[in-house]
């Protein structure tokens, strides 16, 4: 396995397929680098160099005890792009994982970083507060914690449904999808799954969406039921100097899966444009 030792002795696990211009993959709570296969094989296979990691305590990466928010996440990317000389790359993140984007791209990534693109994301901040009073109730997160601490093995069964969209009506769920779901989710650390959710939950991404210079993509299902894209894609996307949006009637949380083709055409285009 291809590995990268962190300042702190964790190991971070990675793929690195490929030659050409990098573009950087970020996955989204609890799974693994393995949810952007879809992406991975097309954007390779379009002359891109992919790069995908596993999260520290999620997937083969190290289960630590410690650094389970985007603070330590960010830095972990930027010296997972360290170690691999990464120039001119297009970092690409989905849910958790496009929070964890914005915040390197400010924080780290001047004159590495050509584009990003935040796909279902978290930003700019999910909970609701007294700065945010159409977000998500904390007593929601609660829950997730609740049942990740104490029925993890049930409850992620479960939650790939709404995930991708299967519990509505004409759906044509795919069994192996959601098994996949599940067994990623279950490679990684309880304590990571249930500390990652006060990060992509509480923490706000205004001011990095703010101050990030490079042409931004925003892409967000209108039918996810994981991240309304009411108060993060349409929120985000006014907060960016050069953004664009798009947002899919229809679409699930977990779309880059459903909907790889259209998702990967636009990511594309974007990279291209």
């Amino acid at each position: 396995m291809s590995t990268v030792k962190l300042k702190d002795g964790a190991e971070l696990y990675y793929k690195d397929w490929g030659a050409g211009q990098p573009i950087v993959f970020h996955h989204g709570w609890p799974l693994s680098s393995d949810d952007w296969d879809a992406q991975m094989i097309f954007f390779q296979q379009q002359g891109f160099r992919v790069i995908a990691h596993d999260r520290r305590g999620h997937g083969r990466s190290t289960q630590t005890a410690t650094g389970h928010e985007m603070e330590t996440y960010a830095a972990d990317v930027a010296q997972l792009v360290e170690a691999l000389d990464l120039q001119n790359a297009i970092h690409i993140g989905h849910s958790t994982g496009g929070g964890e984007v914005i915040r390197y791209v400010n924080k780290y990534g001047k004159g590495r970083v050509a584009k990003a693109i935040l796909v279902s994301a978290v930003t700019p901040i999910m909970v609701k507060n007294a700065n945010n009073p159409d977000g998500v109730p904390e007593s929601i997160f609660d829950e997730i914690r609740q049942q990740t601490a104490t029925n993890r093995q049930q409850y992620f069964k479960d939650f790939s449904e709404a995930f991708y969209g299967y519990n509505r009506p004409g759906a044509e769920p795919k069994q192996g999808i959601r098994d996949n779901w599940w067994r990623q989710g279950m490679m990684g650390s309880i304590l990571a799954h249930y500390e990652c959710i006060k990060a992509f939950s509480e923490t706000d991404f205004t001011e990095d969406l703010k101050n990030v210079d490079v042409p931004v993509l925003i892409l967000h299902g209108e039918d996810d039921q994981i991240v309304p894209y009411k108060i993060t894609a349409l929120a985000a996307a006014k907060l960016l100097k050069n953004g664009k949006l798009i947002t899919y009637p229809g679409f699930p949380h977990g779309m880059p899966t459903t909907e790889a083709e259209t998702i990967n055409k636009d990511i594309l285009a974007f990279i291209k444009g």
